[in-house]
């Protein structure tokens, strides 16, 4: 069994940033692709960036692009999201997510381990 557990959220203003860390425990000897998740009030859970065990496969969605930077430090059982210049549009629950397996998986089904979230609020 794996366990995430997220931290860093918070309240910021435009324009700020912020970094999002997420800790695993348990059983974390397999390799884990990693990715960052956000539920927004009245929308649906998207995902906001991916990485392969070894740091390969790198995704973003669009809107985050240029402006967030996912990385992973496996000796620490940890993966970071650094939020730079943060938009009201950022606002909402992030969660972090693990899954085994190749590739790139930007839909929630395929990730069987979900941290509890942590919310960032972005005034405007």
């Amino acid at each position: 069994q794996v366990q995430l557990a997220e931290s860093g959220g918070g309240l910021v203003q435009a324009g700020g940033s912020l970094r999002l860390s997420c800790a695993a425990s348990g059983s974390t000897s397999s390799s884990f692709a990693m990715a960052w998740f956000r539920r927004a009030p009245g929308k649906e859970r998207e995902i906001v960036a991916h990485i392969a065990w070894s740091g390969d496969d790198i995704y973003y969605i669009d809107s985050v692009k240029g402006r967030f930077t996912i990385s992973r430090d496996n000796a620490k059982n940890t993966v970071y999201l650094q939020m730079n210049s943060l938009k009201p549009e950022d606002t909402a629950v992030y969660f972090c997510a693990g899954r085994r397996g190749p590739g790139i998986a930007t839909k929630a089904g395929p990730y069987a381990y979900w941290g509890q979230g942590t919310q960032v609020t972005v005034s405007s």
